[in-house]
């Protein structure tokens, strides 16, 4: 890809946004200026664009990650054929120093000094489908809805507890419950819809539900996942993202303990699959196989639930590339071996 000769930094906030131009070797060329963030105000920022000379085919913009505040400029910057990448907010601060002045003027520069700097490692923007973009939304509300079911949950218990009993709060929180449990079936039953009426999505979720352990909600997860990554993702990069991947972290002689999983990472999916290995450790004879013979080494059960949690984020991956079902008993043979054993056959024939 030709390398862009112009470096828009966008800084984003919900109600403005500021936009910087710079080139290299580093150096700003158009001062910062600000925008509406509304849908009207976004032809005025395309003519400012066009004003200073500044055409899609040599020119990169670049903005921060800001969920819903950036998402409609982003649809808009795309439908006009401009390239746009979207970073986390963390990748940008790291790439400067830790002081100095902070203001929305700053902060588009920054931005627009990063792209430039980091231009091929950034990942260009590209809309989801729409199917994709409903099921996202989905997933969150269902999410926002669990998270109710256990407040109300909690409170009834509480309530229950009590000494002095109040029905019309208990029954308060029941009728609640009820209603949230309807709603959850309902998202579920529209997110299958979904799924079913597009041909891809529906061949990757028929794969993925043959994995033992793997139900429609981690199936939903891992395809939006894997659909709305920018580029194409490996077992391994994902298992880091999800933070289910341990890592070595040891300094000189001193600072040697145990490699561990980052901290953080998309929770929802990392919960779905600790809750798949605990599942298949019961009730999956290969996996409680494995589960039982790695206690008695002496590992943790954590430690042994992660490396389930992995394993079958491994499968899930191999069904996708390979098109092909889970097959139960099934081992993968490493074609070096497989191409040694091949020799020393026909040398003994």
């Amino acid at each position: 890809m030709e390398r862009p000769l112009f470096f828009v930094g966008i800084d984003i906030a919900s109600a403005t946004f500021t936009a910087a131009v710079g080139v290299e070797p580093w150096r700003l060329i158009i001062k910062p200026e600000e925008f509406l963030n509304e849908l009207d105000s976004f032809p005025k920022f395309l003519h400012w664009l066009q004003k200073n000379k500044l055409p899609p085919e040599q020119t990169v913009l670049c903005m921060e990650a800001a969920g819903v505040y950036g998402e409609a400029l982003a649809y808009f910057l795309n439908s006009q054929g401009y390239r746009l990448a979207v970073e986390t907010p963390l990748k940008v601060k790291r790439a400067f120093k830790p002081f100095g002045p902070k203001s929305d003027p700053v902060d588009s520069q920054q931005i627009a000094e990063y792209a430039c700097r980091y231009w091929d490692e950034l990942h260009l923007w590209t809309p989801n489908q729409q199917v994709l973009e409903q099921i996202k939304t989905l997933l969150n509300t269902r999410e926002q809805f669990v998270a109710q079911s256990v407040a109300h949950q909690n409170a009834l218990k509480s309530l229950q507890r009590k000494v002095v009993r109040t029905p019309l709060a208990e029954q308060v929180h029941i009728e609640a419950l009820k209603q949230i449990k309807k709603h959850l079936r309902t998202i579920e039953d529209e997110i299958r819809r979904l799924i079913d009426q597009d041909p891809t999505f529906g061949q990757m979720l028929g794969l993925l539900l043959s994995v033992p352990g793997v139900g429609l909600l981690l199936a939903t997860h891992f395809l939006v996942s894997f659909y709305s990554a920018q580029r194409e993702l490996n077992y391994k990069e994902m298992a880091s993202y999800l933070g289910i991947c341990p890592h070595e972290h040891s300094s000189g002689s001193s600072l040697h303990p145990h490699p561990t999983s980052r901290h953080f990472g998309p929770p929802d999916m990392r919960r779905l699959l600790y809750l798949a290995s605990m599942s298949v450790r019961t009730h999956h004879p290969d996996f409680n196989h494995y589960f039982l013979r790695k206690a008695a080494q002496g590992k943790p059960k954590k430690v042994i639930l992660n490396n389930i949690a992995n394993k079958l984020l491994k499968i899930m991956f191999a069904v996708i590339r390979s098109q092909t079902p889970y097959i139960p008993g099934y081992r993968s043979v490493n074609p070096i071996f497989l191409k040694k054993a091949l020799t020393v056959s026909s040398y003994s024939e």
